[in-house]
């Protein structure tokens, strides 16, 4: 076999041929190939089982719902708290704050938040009474902004993933919270265009500097007759696949200030807060905090709008028509928690051609 290199099993058991064949492969020749990369690390699987004897266990960052090492999402409507859950959970993890619902088992360390939400005066109106008597926060929680005169970059995004590492690097940081993901896109996050590298870099990111992240993403306009699902998080399906865990705040028909939080992935733990036991809440201004306040559990059914009743879902759909003359049965069926049947009926009922 001049010329040959060998590859030969290593450990295996002295087997019939079609075990242990000599597999060859081609040396350089003079049209040399692209060099290869080490993309893949072979083992044993009882050899990954001894290396992650040697890691710790991953501890809770809040509660069952986001643990150390995960690409966390969490995903709610314009207007519903992300950000003040994220603020809220931020600060929790700088000073060792855990709750009865959510407790944290690790210990107290550097937060980065990138708030590309708030401008820093609307910041401290929400951690201040009344611009006066301010909240304290750890020195270990980091907020950045972006800085305006570099918003139109052309190669923004890259730019901001570079910017992002060096500040990880220079503060030590190990927890990345980005509030929140539609300002990481040019485009619409609804397609695999945008939703896949995006996923890709910050998995990436997080792999390779140890990070737990938890990225927050707005949910498309959905229907409050609704369960939440995974469905609901703009981009949904790679978005879904590149997280870690997934947990969603809901809207409550009981009360404008209740909310509700569902937990819709988890790989670290089992589901606890489902939908027979979702985690009811408030939002509250603790003098000069603002924050959720974790009041019980229950179920989701009781958070949802009642479907309407026939005359009611009639006249809702004639006011959505006539709202949007070009909305689909689908789309006017989704918005009212009913199906595209009853949709169609209704309109046939008073002589409007309908959109398929």
């Amino acid at each position: 076999m001049n010329g040959m290199k060998v590859f030969t099993p290593v450990g295996l058991p002295n087997k019939p041929s079609v075990v242990n064949r000599v597999v060859e492969l081609p040396v350089a020749s003079n049209n040399p190939q692209p060099a290869v990369e080490n993309l893949f690390t072979l083992k044993p699987a009882n050899e990954w089982i001894d290396l992650a004897k040697n890691q710790p266990m991953p501890n809770m960052l809040f509660g069952p719902l986001w643990h150390e090492g995960e690409l966390c999402i969490l995903t709610a409507d314009t207007n519903i708290g992300k950000s003040i859950l994220g603020v809220q959970i931020a600060d929790c993890i700088t000073k060792d704050i855990g709750s009865y619902y959510l407790p944290f088992r690790a210990q107290p360390q550097a937060v980065i938040y990138g708030d590309f939400e708030l401008s820093y005066k609307q910041f401290e109106n929400r951690y201040s009474a009344e611009y006066q008597n301010h909240y304290k926060f750890s020195d270990r929680f980091y907020r950045l902004e972006i800085n305006p005169d570099f918003s139109q970059l052309s190669d923004f995004n890259e730019q901001l993933m570079v910017n992002l590492e060096l500040l990880i690097e220079q503060t030590g940081a190990r927890i990345v919270i980005i509030d929140n993901l539609t300002f990481l896109r040019t485009q619409s996050m609804d397609t695999a265009k945008e939703a896949l590298p995006l996923m890709q870099r910050l998995k990436a990111l997080k792999t390779k500097h140890g990070l737990s992240m938890l990225v927050l993403a707005h949910t498309p306009k959905r229907s409050l007759y609704n369960p939440l699902t995974r469905n609901d998080i703009a981009g949904s399906k790679h978005l879904a696949n590149f997280a870690d865990s997934i947990f969603a705040i809901g809207e409550s028909a009981i009360d404008k200030s209740c909310r509700y939080i569902k937990q819709l992935k988890a790989r670290a733990t089992e589901i606890v807060f489902d939908a027979e036991n979702v985690l009811e809440c408030r939002i509250v201004k603790d003098f000069n905090f603002l924050k959720f306040e974790f009041t019980g559990t229950g179920y989701e059914k009781d958070h949802l709008q009642s479907e309407p009743e026939k005359e009611e879902l009639e006249q809702r759909v004639l006011e959505i028509q006539k709202e949007k003359p070009h909305a689909s049965l689908r789309e006017i069926a989704a918005e009212l928690g009913t199906n595209q049947v009853r949709v169609m009926r209704i309109l046939k009922r008073n002589n409007i051609k309908s959109e398929q």
